[in-house]
């Protein structure tokens, strides 16, 4: 691997093994085995290289949960059980990849101070929402982009719930069985809602 690559992984490991807001240039540098000045020269700073490292790791995780979901989930599978399936799979995979939602949570806290991590956040988000759309849905954006951005923000908004309640409290967080017996009643309320309102009034 070249000086970047070296830099990448090593700071991987550092938002694994200390954190976000824990991990110094100097840890880096020192993990990969490369001088203080390379991270300036292949990233701009340090916030920015572990910036990459986080968004680098997610589409690893990423394309952990779509192999594993190609192996594992039913080709007649409802929409419904799908969105179990999914769930389930990434919770699994959350478990083992839990210190890197913990580094996320932290990275947010800074943006404010990082304008260059703010806009490299915002384009990883931008990717995760038409990621998601695709994922549970299978909408191509090429063919129908609002759907892909409306589905994917509404899944992007509820990940991040999800994962904080594991973070904070995993005894009382949710499953994927829960998340999807919460979306049996959603739609159920607001279908029956739908109805109600298009009933004309007795007289």
């Amino acid at each position: 691997m070249g000086n970047r690559e070296d830099l990448l992984a090593a700071a991987k490991r550092c938002l694994y093994e200390k954190g976000y807001a824990r991990t110094t240039a100097r840890d880096i540098a020192a993990a990969s085995g490369v001088s203080l000045a390379a991270i300036g020269y292949h990233f701009g700073s340090k916030d920015a290289l572990l910036n990459a490292a986080r968004i680098q790791a997610i589409e690893e995780w990423n394309d952990q949960l779509g192999r594993a979901l190609a192996a594992d989930t039913d080709p007649d599978a409802t929409p419904i059980e799908r969105f179990e399936a999914i769930w389930t799979r990434m919770l699994e995979l959350f478990a083992a990849h839990r210190p890197l939602w913990t580094a996320s949570f932290e990275m947010l806290a800074q943006l404010d101070h990082a304008p260059e991590v703010r806009r490299a956040v915002a384009d990883a988000q931008e990717r995760a929402r038409v990621g998601l759309a695709a994922l549970f849905h299978q909408i191509d954006p090429t063919h129908d982009e609002r759907s892909a951005w409306a589905v994917g923000s509404f899944y992007l908004a509820l990940l991040p719930g999800v994962m904080a309640q594991w973070l904070i409290d995993p005894e009382h967080a949710p499953s994927g069985r829960d998340l999807a017996d919460a979306l049996r009643i959603i739609v159920a309320d607001v279908g029956s809602a739908s109805q109600n309102n298009g009933q004309t009034p007795c007289s």
